[in-house]
């Protein structure tokens, strides 16, 4: 059974407007993964992906690689209300893997304040990796609390809530295709 494009799916109606379609997010993905290969080469490469919201993100990356890498996970919580990070970060999920003298990217879906990942930054410094740097799909320049200093970034966007692509609200959407901002509808009062 074909479904029509006047049916909208429950995913899509949690969309108020593509920001990033997916052609432009494949193209973008697949540059910056030419750039760290570029930076990469000849290095022992590390990538570390912050879960949830990096997994989609570090995948396709992953794949436009040129150069032999590892992965691992890390998963963390920030504390604070539900919208706004407080940047103390509880570290759910740590690494298996020691990084000690290894050449660490640091795979971010989205960079919101840099409270978070400053934190995240900071605890993974004194870990004595030889290099230590990150690579974030989205970033909100105009949330930043903190400077955190991103070395690969895909898009700089709006201060909107976005979803798809890994970006979630209350754990949904994140298997959208694309990013979108969340229906306004579906915001929650503040």
């Amino acid at each position: 059974m074909t479904r029509t494009h006047s049916v909208q799916t429950e995913l899509e109606r949690a969309v108020g407007e593509i920001l990033i379609d997916e052609p432009t997010l494949s193209s973008r993905v697949a540059e910056l993964g030419a750039e760290v290969s570029a930076d990469y080469q000849g290095r022992d490469l590390l990538l570390i992906g912050v879960l949830k919201g990096a997994v989609f993100f570090m995948a396709d990356l992953m794949r436009h690689l040129t150069v032999p890498c590892e992965v691992d996970f890390m998963a963390i919580s920030s504390y604070g209300d539900q919208t706004d990070s407080s940047g103390v970060v509880r570290i759910l999920k740590d690494l298996d893997i020691n990084m000690e003298g290894r050449h660490v990217l640091v795979v971010e879906d989205i960079i919101d304040s840099g409270l978070t990942l400053s934190y995240l930054m900071r605890s993974l410094k004194a870990r004595k990796p030889a290099s230590l740097e990150i690579c974030a799909l989205l970033t909100k320049p105009g949330r930043r609390e903190i400077d955190v200093p991103v070395k690969f970034v895909g898009f700089e966007i709006p201060n909107r809530f976005v979803i798809g692509y890994g970006l979630d609200f209350a754990e949904r959407y994140r298997n959208l295709p694309y990013v979108a901002v969340l229906h306004p509808d579906l915001i929650p009062p503040h």
